[in-house]
């Protein structure tokens, strides 16, 4: 994995990245603005004190706040804008790294569709038979050290199914997995700590999905099809 990240770290000058994480954080910087411009359209128009100077007061903290808060939602909305794009990001690396693959096969909207929910129930589940040790470890300041091994798996297998299931169907893709499933949740838990640091994790969901690309090659099964 840590030569699956220097290589997808140092694709990030290719412009075909570029173009996405432009649309990613350009999109974030967009929603955000519209956020703040509503809140602060609404500030203007209410009144929550009879006191001028309370009033003053009141729509000067609120003001901040529409600034402050939607900040730590930023990268989740950059992640968001970048999701429909990150095929582009696979084509990108196997188009550079791996030019003897053939076409990425096509996704049934069905299988599509099953997957997605099939994760949608795994995160759920996985969340709520962690939660009682994230109550019980948010008092010892171990819960991020939990955060990152529960992320780890979800992130790690979300990535993986990315770019996995332009090669395998889905039975194959579930197969390489589970036997690989180690070393997968490992990738999962770089890229959950990739997206805790301010800043990078704006990029975090392009260098993820090109690390998954070159480690699926480091997993393909003995029949060469990945």
């Amino acid at each position: 994995m840590i030569r699956a990240l220097f290589l997808a770290f140092a694709q990030l000058t290719d412009p075909r990245l570029h173009r996405v994480l432009r649309l990613g954080v350009g999109t974030a910087v967009a929603v955000y603005a519209a956020m703040v411009v509503a809140a602060w359209w609404i500030l203007a128009r209410t009144t929550l004190f009879s006191s001028h100077w309370a009033e003053s007061a009141g729509d000067v903290m609120l003001a901040v706040a529409a600034l402050v808060l939607p900040l730590p939602f930023f990268p989740a909305m950059a992640t968001v804008a970048m999701s429909a794009q990150l095929e582009r990001v696979a084509d990108a690396v196997e188009e550079r790294h791996y030019p003897s693959l053939n076409w990425p096969r096509p996704q049934p909207w069905g299988e599509v569709l099953r997957t997605t929910l099939r994760f949608l129930a795994v995160t759920v589940a996985v969340n709520v038979v962690a939660l009682p040790l994230y109550l019980v470890l948010v008092f010892t300041g171990f819960a991020f050290v939990l955060g990152l091994i529960v992320n780890g798996y979800l992130l790690g297998r979300e990535y993986f199914e990315l770019v996995a299931l332009r090669r395998l169907d889905a039975q194959e893709a579930r197969l390489l997995f589970r036997c690989r499933l180690g070393r997968l949740w490992l990738a999962g838990m770089m890229i959950a700590a990739l997206f805790s640091v301010p800043f990078l994790n704006l990029a975090a969901p392009v260098i993820a999905t090109a690390a998954m690309v070159h480690l699926l090659q480091t997993l393909r099964p003995p029949t060469g099809r990945v």
